[in-house]
Parts: C-alpha cells; sequence; structure tokens
C-alpha cells in the first residue's frame, strides 16, 4: 500500500470458497480488510452492519445473481455511494453494461490478478479520499451557514434574540394566541441610568452588565414559546405567550427580585447601590386588529411611565398601574 493510502474494509461476495480464500489473499497481501459473504442475503446483512469500503461482487451466484444484489445494496444506502466492483468469469459488452445499470462501478473478469485489483483498489481509494473532502467541506458549509443564521437572529454580545428575531416570534405568536383565543403578554425593559453607568464604569463594564442582565432574562424564560430578547442599546424586551395579565405582573416582579438578588454594583445610579430595570407591559387576547406594531407603541408608553414614576418597576398599559402599587394593594398576588 502507497504511504498516506489508509486500508479498505473490502466485503469480497462470492459463493465459491476457492475463490473467496484467492480473493482474501490478494487482499489482505495489499494491505486490506475483508469482510466475507457466502451469497446475497449474508452480503445484505454484514453491508448494513459492517459498512464495507468496497464491495467485490461475484455476477453467477445461485438463487440471486449479483446485479440483484447491487440493486438491493444500492437500496440499503440512499444517498451513500460504496463502490462495488463486479467479478465474472463473463466478459462483453452486455454483462459491463447491465452491471452498470444494476448499480456497479466496475466490471473485472476473472481470474483477477493482485496487480490489477491492487491498481482497481488504488483508484477507489482516491474516490473514497476526494468523497471525504466533499463531504467535509459540505459540514463546513452547513457550520458556517448555522453560524451566519445565528448571528442574523442573535444579539452578538448577550446571545439573545435580537430585534429582527423578536419581531419574527411576536408575529407568529399574535397569530397563535389569535387562534387559541388566549392572553399574549409583551414587555418592553430598560436598565435604569445606563448612561451613567457607562459614564462612570466605562463601555466595558457596561457590556458585562448587559450581558449579566441578559443572562437574568434569559433564564427567566421557562416555557418554550417564551422569548427574552435584545431589542436594542440597553433595551431589552418579553414576549410571554398564554400570559394574562396578573400572571405577566408576578412576572414582572419575580425578575425585579431576581435582578436585585444578583446584586450588579452601579455606583451612580439615583435609584440604588444595585443595577434595576424599569418595564412596560401590555396583555391582550389577540383579534383581528392587533398589530405586532400596537403591542410595541403601547408597551413603550407603558415603560415610558414607569421611568416617570420612578424606575425599579412595571407599569401595565391596561390597568394603569404599577409593580409596586399592585404589590402594595394587593391586587392579584399570584404567587408574588
Amino acid at each position: 500500500m502507497q504511504a498516506g493510502q489508509e486500508l479498505l474494509r473490502v466485503m469480497v461476495v462470492d459463493d465459491d470458497r476457492l475463490q473467496r480464500m484467492l480473493a482474501r489473499a490478494a487482499l489482505e497481501s495489499l494491505g486490506h480488510r475483508v469482510i466475507e459473504c457466502v451469497d446475497g442475503h449474508e452480503a445484505l446483512q454484514k453491508f448494513s452492519a459492517q459498512r464495507p469500503d468496497v464491495v467485490l461482487l461475484d455476477v453467477e451466484m445461485p438463487e440471486h445473481d449479483g446485479y440483484w444484489v447491487a440493486q438491493q445494496l444500492r437500496a440499503a444506502e440512499p444517498g451513500g455511494w460504496t463502490p462495488i466492483l463486479f467479478l465474472s468469469g463473463l466478459a462483453g459488452d452486455e454483462e459491463f453494461s447491465r452491471g452498470i445499470e444494476a448499480g456497479g462501478d466496475d466490471f473485472l473478469s476473472k481470474p483477477v490478478t493482485t496487480r490489477l485489483l491492487g491498481a482497481k483498489l488504488r483508484a477507489m481509494q482516491r474516490l473514497l479520499a476526494m468523497r471525504r473532502k466533499l463531504e467535509e467541506r459540505s459540514e463546513e458549509l452547513r457550520q458556517a451557514n448555522a453560524q451566519l443564521e445565528q448571528l442574523s437572529t442573535h444579539d452578538a454580545l448577550t446571545g439573545l434574540p435580537n430585534r429582527r428575531a423578536l419581531d419574527a416570534h411576536l408575529h407568529q405568536e399574535i397569530a397563535a394566541c389569535r387562534r387559541e383565543g388566549q392572553a399574549l403578554s409583551v414587555a418592553l425593559l430598560d436598565i435604569d441610568h445606563f448612561k451613567r453607568f457607562n459614564d462612570r464604569l466605562g463601555h466595558l463594564a457596561g457590556d458585562e452588565c448587559l450581558r449579566r442582565v441578559g443572562q437574568v432574562l434569559a433564564e427567566a424564560c421557562l416555557r418554550p414559546r417564551d422569548m427574552a430578547g435584545r431589542y436594542g442599546g440597553e433595551e431589552f424586551a418579553l414576549i410571554l405567550p398564554l400570559t394574562p395579565l396578573s400572571g405577566a405582573m408576578t412576572y414582572a416582579r419575580g425578575l425585579l427580585r431576581t435582578l436585585a438578588q444578583r446584586e450588579i454594583q452601579h455606583p451612580d445610579s439615583p435609584v440604588g447601590p444595585f443595577v434595576t430595570l424599569s418595564g412596560g407591559l401590555t396583555t391582550c387576547v389577540p383579534d383581528d386588529s392587533t398589530t405586532a406594531e400596537g403591542l410595541l407603541l403601547r408597551a413603550d408608553d407603558a415603560l415610558y411611565q414607569a421611568k416617570a414614576k420612578g424606575r425599579n418597576r412595571f407599569f401595565s398599559y391596561e390597568m394603569k398601574l404599577d409593580s409596586r402599587e399592585q404589590r402594595n394593594s394587593g391586587w392579584a398576588e399570584l404567587g408574588g
């Protein structure tokens, strides 16, 4: 075997024991491994179980000839390609043509010399090497496309879905909740006084703060259809399908508590010593008039009210009530 060429697993299919022994001796002298089969049925079983690199297939066999076996082997690997070399005492254009049509790749007349067999197998090795390179390139291309898809739908800093992905998901959930007759809650959130954070600690610290807040939001999305994403700058968004307003406000209070427990230092915040969030909530059971733009505008208006009322709170567009007032009044304390 030439340097750089890997050994092959060659499956020999022949009902003649002597011919199998001769083939084994020749193949092993060339450095290859041999899988022996006495008929087509055994060949099909071992082909699926052991996945040979090349098949040497006798044409003249009882019950099922080599052409039938080749057709079955091809059917057993849809989308794949294992070289099949026919061996036959017959010679002629008709036999060669029939072998190719049955799925074979070459036709060798018996008796086959070790030298000729070695040359044919070296050709198969080159083809197999080319195929593996193509498969590797295809996998590299697949991974590159997956990375491009990830970059096009996710924020590079936080790893959260970006605005494009949020908008697409919101449209999907509006349609789904409309069909189901279920509530949909949407929130826009801002990190309070984030500019002052950056001015005091620098943009690298600001990036780390965004990552940590993003992690809190991602961990809070426990249901498959919930989504937290970065809407832009220090602004985030939450999409909470199957969530009525009472549940959304309970969720919001829990989120604020979780963020407070992380104790992310904010040395220049008028609100307190740690990073806080303000959020605007809107909830509806979507109908034909519901649009993503309308929901986001209402959430944005509610966010403005949360900031105006002192920050570190969520404000509901529909209730005209914030999460602190709700907590103090005892209204709808569902698990909060």
